[in-house]
């Protein structure tokens, strides 16, 4: 093992002595309280070492010792519901050894040593089996946890096999000329866990949020980014997707993220059930918590942390979402670090490898056909908000990551202080993966999903037409046709974009419901029309009650009473014009 001593100590960033024989990423031990860090560079013989606490006290002369690994996460059994650091430290044990500020040098296993898991096999003595085949299972509360051959173990016959309960570090199964396989396998967070191919994504990911399902949906494997100014309400609606998503796993990082946000989250997700299954939603939940006052090499590595334990479930065939709050935080984190290591800045003082970076981890994403025997499917959807200073959505992170992903959530400054959430700009806002969900929309809802989208995408873009003309003319210049526009598209935003968090009925709203609002909306601006034309004043279709219960549709609790509602509409209208 490489031992080395400290030369030159630059905040967050060590160099040391007589490093020749490391390598790239391998884990060091720093100072002689044993600082957990990762060489970053390699010059000569000297190391350049980030390291993951914090550097106060250090002095020149102290030990590095080299492990001679990657920086890797421990992946198997009690993952699920576990709360980590960035560098897959369990917060639970930390605050036990050092009570409730971290203290430096202190090295926890990600999973509990002691517990035990029943192991039931799903292979037998003399079976072949290779690199990502499934041995057995484990129960992790609902969630059936495959124990797999690691990905890097050639193809072997397996040798003794038995059900019964184990830690995670005994041996379950033995492979000859291999060894034993245990519950846990460890992998490094930089390196993509492999699969056999990417497959096309046709699924969408259902979050129960209207304007995100309906008008910009975003597909089960592919990436989204949510940028908006202070107060746009970016953590509000990653923590809402990491609600209501109908991922079967969720991995939320709050990278960077101030450390009330992330207390919320620690205290809300225990108490909340998920809408489809009726159980709590943090057994299905990884948290890492990385802090605005934490290390900011370790808010580096904890995206990486998150995407590794993301892929594992992905390998078993499960569904996973992926919610970084925030890819600013982490942008800062690797601006400040470039910094210390005295790099060319590029925009702004970002690496000039910001956009390459960014591009990696997002690219981490996807729906693949999993390696191993058996036709195992799995995703891994990334979902990353941007913090651009002061609501700059021309500054590098943003652009970088707008280059990237597939589906762009616009928050906007003005909808926020109007109190209107989500405050999702639907003009600025796109989605890429529309022309691939279609089929399914088609298949799912009804064959008229993709008109009833567009012709209210049309009268929202057509609205803010006209709402330039009525600021220099007045409203009152507008013929009937067009006021009427304004009408539906005021229901359009008071009525079905805007949705309560704080609304039982609300908060979650199932893909039938929207259909039948999108319906009941389509209703009364077709027969609105149409008595227009026949010569019924605008005036007098607004003055209908029902025109207070589609402002109410969004409290009713099933889409048949929605659906009712719409077929009520026409009828009422067509009445009115037969009283002229």
């Amino acid at each position: 093992m490489v031992k080395g001593t400290i030369a030159r100590i630059s905040g967050p960033v060590v160099i040391a002595d007589a490093m020749r024989g490391s390598k790239m990423y391998d884990v060091v031990k720093v100072g002689e309280e044993a600082l957990s860090g990762e060489i970053i560079r390699l010059e000569g013989n000297q190391a350049v070492i980030q390291v993951y606490e914090d550097t106060t006290g250090l002095r020149i002369g102290e030990p590095v010792d080299n492990t001679g690994l990657p920086l890797s996460v421990e992946l198997g059994p009690g993952l699920i519901s576990s709360i980590y650091d960035g560098v897959q430290r369990p917060l639970p044990v930390l605050v036990e050894k050092s009570g409730s500020f971290i203290s430096r040098g202190i090295d926890v296993a990600g999973l509990d040593r002691s517990k035990k898991w029943a192991f039931l096999p799903s292979v037998k003595k003399g079976d072949r089996v290779a690199g990502g085949d499934v041995l057995g299972t484990v129960q992790e509360y609902h969630i059936t946890h495959k124990i797999m051959v690691p990905p890097d173990v050639p193809e072997s016959v397996v040798s003794g096999i038995e059900a019964g309960d184990y830690t995670v570090q005994e041996p379950v199964c033995h492979l000859e000329g291999t060894g034993p396989v245990t519950l846990m396998q460890k992998w490094p967070v930089r390196k993509g866990r492999p699969y056999r191919k990417k497959l096309d994504p046709t699924v969408p990911l259902l979050t129960g949020q209207r304007i995100f399902d309906s008008l910009f949906p975003l597909t089960k494997g592919g990436t989204a980014m949510i940028p908006g100014g202070f107060g746009t309400g970016k953590t509000v609606s990653e923590q809402t997707l990491a609600k209501w998503s109908d991922a079967q796993i969720i991995v939320y990082i709050g990278c960077g993220e101030r450390g009330n946000e992330m207390t919320d989250v620690l205290s809300e997700f225990p108490e909340l059930v998920d809408p489809r299954t009726g159980l709590p939603l943090m057994e299905r939940t990884i948290l890492v918590a990385n802090t605005s006052n934490m290390p900011v090499a370790a808010r580096e590595a904890s995206i990486y942390t998150g995407i590794t334990m993301g892929e594992y479930y992905r390998d078993m065939g499960y569904d996973v979402a992926l919610m970084a709050d925030s890819t600013s935080r982490w942008g800062e984190a690797l601006r400040e670090v470039s910094g210390r290591l005295e790099e060319m800045p590029g925009e702004e003082g970002y690496p000039a490898y910001l956009a390459t970076r960014l591009a990696a981890f997002y690219e981490r994403a996807g729906l693949v056909d999993c390696i191993g025997s058996g036709d195992r499917v799995g995703s891994v959807t990334i979902v990353g908000a941007v913090s651009p200073p002061g609501g700059d959505f021309s500054e590098p992170i943003t652009q970088n990551t707008l280059r990237i992903t597939g589906t762009f959530w616009a928050l906007d400054t003005n909808l926020a202080y109007r109190r209107h959430f989500p405050s999702v700009n639907w003009i600025k806002s796109y989605s890429l993966y529309i022309d691939s969900l279609n089929d399914w929309y088609l298949e799912n809802l009804g064959p008229d999903w993709e008109e009833l989208r567009n012709r209210m995408m049309y009268l929202l873009q057509k609205e803010v037409e006209l709402q330039e003309i009525v600021q220099l003319v007045g409203p009152d210049a507008l013929p009937e046709s067009e006021k009427a526009i304004l009408e539906v598209t005021r229901m359009i935003r008071e009525d079905f974009l805007q949705q309560s968090a704080y609304s039982d009925t609300d908060s979650f709203c199932p893909l039938d419901r929207q259909y039948w609002m999108l319906k009941a909306i389509q209703s009364y601006d077709s027969a609105m029309n149409n008595a227009i034309e026949r010569g019924v004043g605008l005036k007098q279709v607004s003055l209908l009650p029902l025109r207070s219960e589609i402002a109410r549709m969004k409290e009713l609790g099933s889409a048949g009473e929605i659906q009712a509602l719409a077929e009520r509409i026409k009828t009422s209208i067509d009445a009115l014009e037969a009283e002229r």
